[in-house]
């Protein structure tokens, strides 16, 4: 099975399916878009994640994680593998704390919410991008989640992000970004 890595780059109310939320997945090194159709309770546990909120005890896929973690179990992707009447499904990918490989089927959505919680990467299968993603012309200039170092990430990238830290005043996060900004400005110099 060839698969294709993702980024999350946005996540919205679907105007076409009132009260669920589309997620939108954008190929690393292409330009396809797979948009994701979630109920209001998954887009919530990834946009917590995603905006790096801290709720007073945890989520349902917090509990999981724990759970996992405290069983020695490691999640090393999730893939997005088939598409079945309309509905994404998805696999939990890793090893058992005896080394042995682990599949666990899941709901996309709730796969996602994982994969922004572990830090692991999301990947699509080839043929269900086929199927169902969008072509665009060119890739998105919108920020996308890598999931790697302030030093991958372009200096529109950079930029953009800074804006949006601050607009949430994360000035934590914006001084990380500046001094990142900073190398980057002197290395090409």
């Amino acid at each position: 099975m060839k698969k294709i890595e993702v980024n999350i780059i946005a996540l919205a109310k679907s105007e076409s399916h009132p009260g669920n939320f589309a997620l939108i997945l954008e190929e690393q090194r292409g330009f396809r878009r797979l948009p994701v159709i979630i109920g209001p309770f998954e887009a919530q546990a990834i946009a917590v994640t995603l905006e790096r909120m801290r709720p007073n005890r945890p989520m349902t896929h917090d509990l999981f994680k724990n759970t996992l973690d405290q069983s020695g179990i490691q999640i090393n992707e999730v893939v997005i593998s088939t598409l079945v009447e309309g509905a994404f499904h998805a696999l939990l990918i890793g090893k058992k704390p005896d080394g042995t490989a682990l599949e666990v089927d899941a709901r996309s959505s709730d796969a996602i919410a994982m994969a922004v919680r572990i830090g692991c990467p999301i990947f699509v299968n080839e043929q269900v991008m086929e199927e169902a993603s969008i072509v665009l012309d060119s890739p998105s200039k919108a920020f996308s989640n890598k999931r790697g170092k302030l030093s991958d990430y372009s200096m529109e990238e950079l930029e953009r992000l800074l804006k949006r830290v601050l607009e949430k005043e994360d000035y934590e996060s914006a001084t990380k970004i500046r001094e990142a900004i900073e190398k980057k400005k002197k290395k090409n110099e």
